[in-house]
């Protein structure tokens, strides 16, 4: 997994063209966010599913400018979820948020470049040897996933029902549209870049689509037992903000269960697909599932 996302991160550095004239306060708000870390989780996991669909390497270079910009697209989401109208945070990783260090209006627009960037960054895949067709399949889909019927979606119902959800369907849907929707769309980036079959394509989307609201699941139950250090907040965060988590409608227990049970079912869905390797793939679920922060 170092090796991918030493090469995401390669890639990130390099997204906008040299020559091209961006205001220098804008392009640092861009980088100020871009470069602040995190788990590149979708990143990886593109790259990742391009090898074990191929079964080399030189399939997950080819995805490298679709997992960077589902990269770019997760972080203008971060950046705009942080604004003083939607979730108003003040710190995000351990340091100031966007707004905080640029101004609101500042912010807004680097979360614009990054999502209009993102679709530039993803055409350039042609250049290294993805069939122009795969690109434009990748394009469409990334718009609708992270679009309206996706992760906008599910943020803007978020929003509509905070405080006011009762129900686990609710609550699913929020999860699985906010957040496992551009975990999918990262599976089937790296499908793409390898030339993946239907069949294989659908398969890595379940265990995006799975794996994606296992890794939320498991972040509710961190809030309640997990490591203070390690975490970066305090626990029990959710409950002090009075928000509706899996432990607070199912219980811990079947809340763990339900993480083992959709990480199986991920697993055995690209076994079954005729993958020409999966290991990498069922690492990285593996880990998702037992990770303390």
């Amino acid at each position: 997994m170092k090796g991918l996302r030493d090469q995401v991160e390669l890639a990130l550095q390099a997204i906008v063209p040299g020559d091209w004239p961006v205001p220098a306060r804008l392009n640092e708000a861009i980088r100020y966010s871009l470069d602040a870390g995190g788990k590149r989780l979708r990143p990886i996991l593109a790259l990742a599913a391009a090898e074990c669909v191929a079964g080399d390497e030189v399939a997950a270079r080819r995805a490298v400018p679709f997992a960077a910009a589902i990269e770019m697209i997760h972080t203008y989401s971060l950046i705009h979820d942080d604004l003083p109208a939607m979730d108003n945070d003040d710190y995000r990783r351990g340091r100031l948020t966007n707004h905080k260090v640029f101004g609101e209006a500042m912010a807004i627009l680097a979360g614009d470049g990054l999502l209009t960037h993102a679709f530039y960054v993803a055409s350039t895949a042609s250049g290294l040897g993805v069939p122009a067709q795969r690109v434009l399949s990748f394009v469409s889909e990334l718009a609708r996933y992270a679009g309206l019927p996706g992760m906008v979606g599910g943020q803007a119902s978020d929003m509509l029902g905070e405080q006011g959800i009762t129900t686990l369907d609710e609550l699913e849907y929020i999860h699985l549209h906010k957040t496992s929707d551009l975990i999918a769309c990262s599976l089937r980036a790296g499908g793409h870049a390898a030339e993946a079959s239907g069949e294989q394509l659908a398969a890595l989307e379940l265990f995006g689509r799975n794996i994606g609201l296992a890794f939320q699941i498991q972040d509710d139950i961190l809030d309640l037992v997990g490591d203070e250090t390690k975490l970066g907040k305090p626990l029990k965060s959710d409950e002090k903000q009075g928000k509706v988590t899996y432990p607070y409608l199912i219980g811990l227990a079947e809340s763990q269960r339900r993480v083992s049970e959709l990480t199986a079912e991920a697993i055995v869905a690209i076994r079954e697909a005729g993958l020409r390797r999966t290991e990498l793939l069922e690492g990285i679920a593996d880990a998702m599932m037992n990770r303390d922060h």
